[in-house]
């Protein structure tokens, strides 16, 4: 900001909102209010840094403030990462394409897979997004049962059927449409009421599909959802897998952060039976937007026999250093950004015992907010979190002494909408809202950030009240 405005600059002088989480217009405002059109001409710096103090002004602040929601947009300034990354802008497919960020991404491989309990080992690769890591165990898990369908393509197979939680996240559903698998064929375990899948309800959906002659190849459970937070049985689905010969992936995107914490990691107990595991750094540890990997126990090459292309004028066999450092051709992609770089250059600077302290602070506030919840008139939990998904209701004061009823829980349908378009047009806060089955609308509130203190917990109740007293 000093860069464009000069050092000393007052805030509210230059009219930039920086106190507040946005400045909100309509789209058809903000299109009038930017110059967005692409010419012919260049223009001048000065013009060029208006258009910079315009992007800034009108975006959402999402650096330290602790009242942002979602949790995995909202990130630490890892500056220094960045920079580094997109200075030098290196291609992370081959050693002597990319030296320091090649044995950077396969040291921080390693130690997340420590953090597993693999103690063995295994592989794995940064990629764009958790949604990219969900879609990499399928195909791997296909290639693995049928490892003639990278050549023949889906004639080599025959009706494939996976099994995942109805609280999954929607890439799942993707991933087997991508792939050629089909949605119909994911099958939906129902859930407990807690959000978590029933491992008896896997074993008859599993019987299901092999009485109607398809062939199970692989469960999908999650650690960590992301509406409830809940985390699957992943012993009790382990055992499943094993009888049945199934791959067992853990989407543990969201909830994986807690493998660094002594007090939490037994939410992911029996992970380490897992085949593949998904974990972003860039959402509960805060890394930066992106910063996804997927990790394998398999140490056989099967990453690379899967996803290689061979191209002969990149990897080839006879050049004078290890190539088991040329990592590109386990991906999908050619070219990859450094994301594992920001990851290593804050777990570097902060150590292990301070992500333990943030992942165990961001659960002392979710425990503090739901105690709040529970004092609180008006306010209503949805469950008990498991994790640091906080679901609860705001009820008016105009609509306290309705008794439950479905009219009753019709109007509650509408009180969350109506906060959120207040809070957005205030600028106070973001925290999102959902309807959930049967549940009415209701607040999701998420907390991560390592400077959210008891004191935002009460200003985010407080605020919401405010908002919606009058409803």
């Amino acid at each position: 900001v000093d860069k464009l405005y000069g050092s000393g600059y007052d805030p509210d002088d230059l009219g930039l909102a920086i106190w507040f989480v946005c400045e909100w217009r309509s789209p058809e405002d903000l299109t009038k209010l930017l110059d967005l059109e692409l010419g012919e001409a260049g223009q001048a710096p000065a013009q060029t840094l208006q258009h910079c103090r315009d992007a800034i002004h009108y975006s959402v602040k999402t650096s330290k403030d602790p009242r942002h929601n979602p949790p995995h947009k909202w990130v630490e300034m890892d500056g220094s990462g960045r920079i580094n990354s997109e200075m030098f802008r290196p291609a992370v497919y081959t050693y002597e394409m990319a030296p320091v960020h090649c044995l950077i991404e396969k040291v921080v491989l390693e130690k997340m897979m420590e953090m597993i309990g693999w103690v063995e080992g295994g592989d794995g690769i940064f990629n764009p997004g958790g949604s990219m890591s969900n879609m990499y165990a399928m195909n791997l898990a296909r290639f693995q049962r049928f490892p003639e369908v990278k050549e023949q393509g889906l004639s080599a197979c025959p009706r494939l059927v996976l099994f995942t939680s109805e609280e999954c996240h929607y890439s799942v559903a993707k991933a087997a449409a991508f792939l050629g698998i089909g949605t119909k064929n994911v099958y939906v375990v129902p859930a407990d009421q807690s959000g978590k899948m029933i491992p008896k309800e896997l074993e008859k959906q599993i019987r299901t599909a092999i009485s109607e002659g398809a062939v199970p190849f692989m469960v999908s459970a999650t650690a960590g959802t992301t509406v409830l937070g809940s985390f699957d049985p992943i012993e009790e689905l382990a055992d499943v897998c094993e009888e049945h010969n199934l791959w067992l992936h853990v989407d543990a995107c969201w909830g994986g952060a807690a493998l660094l914490s002594n007090k939490h990691k037994h939410l992911l107990k029996g992970v380490q039976r897992a085949h593949s595991v998904a974990w972003n750094p860039h959402k509960m540890l805060m890394a930066g937007q992106q910063c996804s990997a997927f990790l394998v126990r398999d140490k056989t090459g099967l990453l690379q026999r899967c996803h290689s292309a061979c191209a002969s004028y990149l990897f080839q066999k006879d050049k004078f250093y290890d190539i088991s450092c040329d990592t590109g051709d386990k991906s999908i992609q050619c070219g990859r950004k450094a994301d594992a770089f920001r990851f290593w250059l804050m777990w570097k600077a902060l150590g292990t015992r301070e992500l333990e302290r943030r992942v165990d602070h961001a659960l002392e506030m979710a425990r503090y907010l739901t105690e709040g919840i529970k004092k609180r008139d008006g306010f209503r939990l949805l469950m008990e979190p498991e994790y640091t998904n906080v679901c609860f209701w705001y009820i008016p004061p105009s609509m306290r002494k309705i008794p439950d009823s479905p009219e009753f829980w019709q109007k509650v349908e509408a009180v969350a909408p109506k906060i959120k378009e207040r809070m957005m047009k205030t600028g106070s806060m973001m925290v999102g809202y959902q309807s959930h089955g049967i549940n009415a609308n209701f607040f999701r509130m998420i907390i991560i950030s390592p400077w959210v203190s008891t004191k935002d917990m009460d200003f985010v109740l407080d605020e919401i009240h405010r908002l919606g007293a009058d409803l």
